[in-house]
């Protein structure tokens, strides 16, 4: 249902985390009320205001509640594994919270602890460095909108996270200092191995330090590594790195089976598959170089190359462009991020009621993770390295993994290097064929929750973009959430005609981020949005494309001109010839009629039942068709019973969200849907939903099937 405010007991059970002014924490729930209705038990993530919890903690909550919105869109991973593994089922704000016992376990000192670092670094840090030594040492990600995207750009993000490398280094430099100490201790060292204690003791540590970080995938992965290394020493014998990492892949998938689909877990274990496999032939290559300088330099390179080349498949899921000032930025960054910034942010919460001493340790660990800051940027901003890479497919990572194998386990390597490139090819040329579907007629109706969004595929290869989607007050973009990369993901490049149907920002706030990186054609816009105003965001859209020399067309040029693509035929039928001045923007949406061959479609934008009526008469029984996209939603002012009987469609469209406070689609609509047995594709219970036709026969899927 709609976001419901509910009273529940809570009972933390994941580390709360800090961005900006607000905590975020997981939280079981119980005895929860929302507005006189009982609900079950619940695991939800809840934000608000409450400093210094724990796990463990017992809350009396009041909170607004609804469930967690999930995308689903067939050209895009699947978000239940990753959604099921942060466990939360519903999500939502707190309005009050008051504590009514305190955890008392190990987790609970651990909190402690980090709360005690994070008030220490918000306190003698300088500001635009406290964010970044908390993500260094805590694992929480609250950097400015600019610094987080430099560094994502500069292929330095892993110098900020609580990575592998990281976790190695604090672990290891303690269990080394451990080890020292008690080779000093003449009762211990005279009877027994000091080494092999102080490796038993680095397990607990490793797992401690783990848990302290912020437990993310690749600080656990990085742990489990480590605890195994330790205890084999610890049992004196001598390990292998290939065994370590390979028993702590094991170990983690069974203590947490949907681990693999953590991002961080899968690019630490690919990065020390680089670092085990490439980093040997690589450090013998560098070997040669004879002056020390040069060869310190071409050290670090083969370091970096070694991590970074089997994590590009990887990075290319989450991002559509690679850089090669990556190479340079790790070079200049690393060392001072791993030598300096580290250790000093590490130490600086054990020496922080020494004022002067945690100050100097603040400052200059602030100093080196501003020179990090600085090289993030200056990577980013070399836009000459940068080129796109298209998202790789489950067959790209088949064919990637049966080369590497290959490799591996025969001689030539290079036979089975060839064969999978030239595998590779054809893979990447089936997804462009997949993209570019030809002689059809393709409607995707996206998943991007409240709002409108539609892909439409015309049989010469034209491709549609219909409204983009927003939702006011949310910090979820979905054109950068999910028109860009399902655009990415059909190797689409260009819009040859995007439409907006009218001036809601339920239509039009995902279209900037959407067609950034894609070249437009035409714009198609009903007028009354610049007429009458409809805000900055929509003025700035504009602005945007007028900029880039993209064509703004309004109903003026478009009514009465029906345009082809292909053998298929494109009509605006309303507003026509102009808006009407002064009417509510939903009755003035920009009505399209599609047609191929036999098969017919109509997209109705937001048009009410004013509309409508107003199509009924101009047009009559012309509007048949096979598929309609109902209007507003499905509200109870669309889809009238005169208008769907003329209409009489087979399948109909409703872009509507879980999270929807407006209650759409409404109970009169979907019972007339019913009484005239039409089939009701629905984002809120199916996801993305696709009808598609050569002009005869007609396919429709959806990414969820429904269990109604």
């Amino acid at each position: 249902p709609e976001p419901q405010r509910c009273a529940a007991s809570a009972r933390v059970v994941v580390s709360p985390t800090r961005r900006g002014d607000s905590t975020s924490f997981l939280a079981e729930l119980s005895q929860i009320d929302c507005e006189g209705r009982v609900v079950p038990p619940l695991t939800a993530r809840l934000y608000g205001e409450s400093h210094d919890l724990a796990r463990g903690d017992e809350l009396a909550i009041v909170a607004q509640l609804a469930p967690v919105q999930l995308f689903q869109n067939r050209d895009l991973p699947d978000p239940k594994p990753g959604s099921a593994r942060r466990r939360a089922t519903a999500s939502g704000m707190m309005l009050s919270a008051d504590r009514v016992a305190r955890g008392s376990s190990l987790s609970a000192a651990i909190d402690a602890a980090r709360s005690h670092a994070r008030a220490a670094i918000e306190r003698s840090f300088v500001p635009a460095a406290a964010p970044l030594a908390r993500a260094l040492v805590l694992g929480e990600s609250d950097l400015a909108p600019e610094d987080d995207q430099a560094f994502r750009e500069s292929g330095l993000s892993h110098l900020l996270a609580v990575s592998g490398t990281h976790l190695v280094f604090a672990v290891a430099a303690l269990v080394s200092a451990l080890s020292a100490l008690l080779v000093r201790v003449e009762c211990i060292a005279c009877r027994m191995d000091a080494g092999r204690i102080a490796a038993a003791l680095g397990v607990p540590i490793a797992l401690g330090y783990a848990d302290f970080a912020g437990g993310s995938g690749s600080a656990w992965r990085a742990a489990w590594v480590l605890s195994a290394a330790y205890l084999v020493r610890a049992l004196g014998r001598h390990g292998r790195a290939e065994r370590a990492l390979g028993l702590s892949l094991i170990v983690g998938v069974c203590v947490d089976p949907l681990l693999p689909f953590d991002v961080s877990f899968l690019l630490s274990a690919a990065a020390t598959v680089g670092l085990i496999v490439l980093g040997r032939p690589f450090t013998r290559l560098t070997a040669r170089v004879g002056n020390r300088a040069l060869r310190f330099v071409a050290g670090s390179v083969a370091t970096t190359l070694s991590a970074m080349i089997p994590c590009a498949s990887l990075l290319a899921l989450m991002s559509p462009e690679q850089t090669l000032a990556g190479i340079a930025a790790n070079t200049l960054a690393a060392p001072i991020g791993e030598a300096v910034a580290l250790p000093l942010c590490l130490l600086h919460p054990v020496v922080s009621g020494v004022a002067g001493l945690e100050r100097g340790i603040a400052l200059v660990g602030s100093g080196a993770l501003l020179w990090v800051r600085a090289v993030a940027h200056l990577g980013a901003s070399a836009k000459w390295a940068t080129f796109a890479v298209p998202a790789p497919t489950e067959w790209h990572f088949a064919v990637l993994a049966a080369a590497a194998l290959g490799a591996w386990l025969r001689r030539p390597r290079w036979a089975s290097l060839s064969l999978g490139a030239l595998l590779l090819v054809l893979v990447e040329g089936a997804a462009i064929r997949a993209g570019h579907p030809k002689g059809l007629l393709r409607i995707s109706m996206l998943d991007v929750g409240q709002g409108d969004a539609l892909l439409v595929d015309l049989p010469d290869g034209t491709l549609m973009l219909v409204d983009g989607g927003g939702t006011v007050g949310s910090p979820v973009d979905p054109g950068a959430r999910v028109i860009a990369p399902v655009l990415r993901a059909r190797r689409r490049d260009r819009v040859d005609i995007v439409v907006l149907s009218h001036p809601h920002p339920d239509h039009f706030g995902g279209l900037s981020a959407a067609l950034e990186r894609v070249n437009v054609g035409e714009f198609w816009d009903s007028g009354q949005g610049e007429r009458e105003g409809a805000g900055p965001a929509y003025r700035a859209l504009l602005t945007s494309l007028r900029a880039r020399g993209t064509r703004v067309i309004r109903p003026a040029e478009l009514c009465g001109r029906p345009r082809v693509f292909g053998a298929a035929g494109v009509s605006v039928l309303a507003p026509c010839p102009s808006f009407v001045p002064g009417r509510d923007a939903n009755d003035n949406s920009i009505v399209l009629a599609l047609e191929l061959g036999q098969r017919r479609a109509l997209l109705l934008g937001d048009a009410e039942q004013e509309e409508e009526r107003e199509l009924v008469q101009h047009w009559g029984h012309a509007l048949r068709s096979d598929f309609l996209k109902l209007g507003h939603h499905g509200s109870r002012t669309s889809s009238s019973a005169a208008f769907l009987d003329v209409v009489s469609p087979t399948h109909v469209g409703i872009s509507c969200g879980l999270r929807n406070r407006f209650g759409h689609p409404h109970p009169e609509t979907l019972r007339a849907l019913r009484e005239r047995g039409l089939h009701s594709l629905r984002t809120d219970r199916h996801g993305a939903g696709f009808w598609l036709t050569g002009g005869t026969s007609v396919r429709v899927a959806v990414s969820e099937p429904s269990t109604d």
